[in-house]
C-alpha cells in the first residue's frame, strides 16, 4: 500500500483528481486504481484522474488523464484549466513567484495546449485549431477527406442532423429546440458507440437561444453525463458557425455554469471559465504504476 497526496478540483462541475506526478514519466496510477478513486460513493469522486508529468520536448509540463471508467482521452477543455491552477499551487508552494497572466506550456496526446491563468481568477485556454475532415475525426458519416456538416444520423430509431468537430478529442453536435427534454442518460450511449464512429464520440445537445448564447447538455465518452465539457463546447461552436447558427463569439451555458468561447479569425479556438480547488488530501492505494 501507498499514500497518494492529491488535490480535488472542478471546472463548472466537471470534477478532477489530480495527481503531481512529476517525479515520474508514466501515471503512478493504474486505470483501474483510478475507476476507484473517481467511485463516488467508495472513493474520492470525480470524472477522471489528471496526472502531472515532466516536461516532453520544449513544453513546461505534461498532461494525461484517466476517465472515470479507465479510458484515456485525448485533451479535457475544464481538465486543463484545473491542471493549469494545480501546477501554480505546486509552484507557489515551492516558492515560485507567480506574476498574473501567466502562460504554462502544456503537452497532451491532442498536441500542445497553451492554458493562462488570469488575474481575474479565470483560466484562458488556447485550444488550436478545430479538425473537421471525417477521417482525422475520424467518423464514417463522410468522405474521408470531407467536413461533416448537416449530416444525417440514425440513432434510436429517430433521423438527427449532426456536426462533428474535433478538438484534439471527437466531438458530435446535434441542435435541437428543447435541450432540458433531451433523454441524456438513453441516447448517450446509443451516439458514443454508433458503429461511425470508429474511436466512440463524445456528443452535445445543443439550443440555440441567440446567436452570441446557447445552451448544450453533453454526454462525455468514458464518463458519461458530465455537468462541463470544455473541448464539447469549443466544438459546439465551431459546429454552431459552420451551420449559420451562431456568431464565432458566444456565451456556452452548461448544466455547471457558463464558458466564453471564440472562434478567432486565425482559426484558433479561446475557452474562459474558472477552475476552483474543492480540497487536498491523501489517498491510500495498493502500489502500482504504469
Amino acid at each position: 500500500m501507498t499514500t497518494l497526496p492529491f488535490s480535488k478540483f472542478h471546472g463548472l462541475g466537471n470534477d478532477f483528481i489530480l495527481v503531481d506526478n512529476r517525479a515520474s514519466e508514466l501515471p503512478v496510477v493504474s486505470p483501474e486504481q483510478a475507476v476507484a478513486l473517481c467511485d463516488r460513493n467508495f472513493g474520492i469522486g470525480g470524472d477522471g484522474v489528471i496526472f502531472v508529468l515532466p516536461a516532453t520536448g520544449d513544453t513546461d509540463y505534461t498532461m494525461r488523464i484517466y476517465n472515470s471508467d479507465g479510458s484515456e482521452p485525448e485533451m479535457c477543455g475544464n481538465g486543463i484549466r484545473c491542471l493549469a491552477k494545480f501546477i501554480a499551487e505546486l509552484e507557489t508552494q515551492e516558492g515560485k513567484a507567480l506574476e498574473l497572466p501567466h502562460t504554462y506550456s502544456i503537452h497532451t496526446l491532442a498536441g500542445t495546449i497553451r492554458p493562462t491563468l488570469q488575474a481575474s481568477g479565470q483560466v484562458t485556454v488556447d485550444m488550436g485549431e478545430p479538425v473537421l475532415l471525417a477521417a482525422d475525426i475520424p467518423t464514417t458519416l463522410a468522405d474521408q477527406g470531407d467536413k461533416v456538416v448537416d449530416k444525417t444520423l440514425q440513432v434510436a430509431g429517430q433521423a438527427w442532423q449532426v456536426t462533428c468537430v474535433s478538438m484534439g478529442n471527437p466531438h458530435c453536435i446535434t441542435f435541437v429546440d428543447d435541450v432540458a427534454s433531451v433523454p441524456l442518460a438513453d441516447i448517450g450511449p446509443l451516439f458514443e458507440n454508433h458503429p461511425a464512429f470508429p474511436a466512440r464520440i463524445n456528443t452535445e445537445f445543443v439550443e440555440v437561444v441567440r446567436p452570441d448564447y446557447l445552451k448544450m447538455k453533453v454526454w462525455e465518452r468514458g464518463a458519461g453525463p458530465t455537468l462541463a465539457c470544455g473541448t464539447g463546447a469549443c466544438a459546439l461552436l465551431v459546429a454552431a458557425v459552420l451551420n449559420g447558427k451562431c456568431d464565432r463569439k458566444a456565451t456556452v451555458a452548461l448544466p455547471g455554469g457558463p464558458l466564453e468561447i471564440e472562434w478567432a479569425q486565425s482559426n484558433r479556438v479561446f475557452m474562459t471559465g474558472p477552475a476552483t480547488l474543492v480540497f487536498s488530501g491523501q489517498v491510500t492505494v495498493e502500489a502500482a504504476g504504469r
